[in-house]
């Protein structure tokens, strides 16, 4: 769904051809980010990362897409990136317009578990093609069940997703954070293990952060970034 979005005057824009509720899903809207961070800020460190990170949103993206975009993203940076998935959209997504403007959906996962490697050189996704076609034919034969695993448990669901060639346990906690909505997940990468080794305890387990550490963890790599 293309969406042509601008700032003026203080507020903020979005044109696109679907209604409203949808965007309102995709930016999370209903949930009160203030009301759940609060348990953050008694925590100095987290208070810290917390009142600089406000105003970030865990998206509500298409599960399917999200799979694809982890895959690409592994030892990879992001105008790589998105590179791939231009590319991969513009080879097997439909064209869409908004106005005179093109634009590419992402390609269902039907469409690319009918593929061979060879189809895929296009896109220069190198290695990870590999793991775009594994996961595509394991949703298409129904081995990974899409549509079940929002409702599983988190370290179901992870499990689940490890099935897949490719996903390892950061990917699997990302798909799950921003795929599945599930802010219970913790996704570790080097950043955050940096922020670990420098803010906490040894002993400390993201667990203790409660059933929105996803958000805690947007807020501690953000912060990072920034620095």
């Amino acid at each position: 769904h293309p969406a042509i979005v601008w700032e003026e005057d203080g507020n903020i824009y979005l044109r696109s051809n679907v209604p409203e509720e949808f965007w309102h899903r995709y930016f999370d809207l209903d949930l009160d980010y203030e009301e759940i961070s609060e348990p953050f800020l008694s925590v100095p460190y987290l208070e810290e990362c917390t009142r600089k990170g406000m105003g970030i949103r865990i998206l509500n993206q298409e599960p399917w897409e999200t799979i694809c975009s982890f895959l690409i993203s592994q030892c990879n940076n992001i105008k790589r990136i998105q590179g791939i998935v231009e590319r991969l959209c513009e080879k097997f997504g439909d064209a869409v317009y908004l106005g005179e403007e093109k634009f590419y959906t992402f390609p269902s996962y039907e469409v690319i578990a009918q593929l061979e490697t060879a189809d895929l050189d296009s896109i220069r996704a190198g290695y990870r093609a590999q793991y775009l076609l594994d996961a595509a034919r394991a949703l298409e034969n129904k081995s990974i069940n899409l549509d079940s695993l929002k409702d599983l448990p988190h370290e179901d669901a992870k499990k689940e997703l490890l099935k897949i060639n490719g996903i390892g346990e950061k990917v699997a906690n990302c798909i799950i954070l921003f795929g599945l909505h599930n802010l219970k997940a913790f996704p570790m990468d080097v950043w955050i293990k940096r922020a670990m080794k420098e803010h906490f305890s040894s002993d400390f387990r993201p667990e203790e952060l409660g059933p929105y550490a996803g958000l805690a963890q947007q807020y501690i790599f953000y912060n990072m970034r920034l620095k």
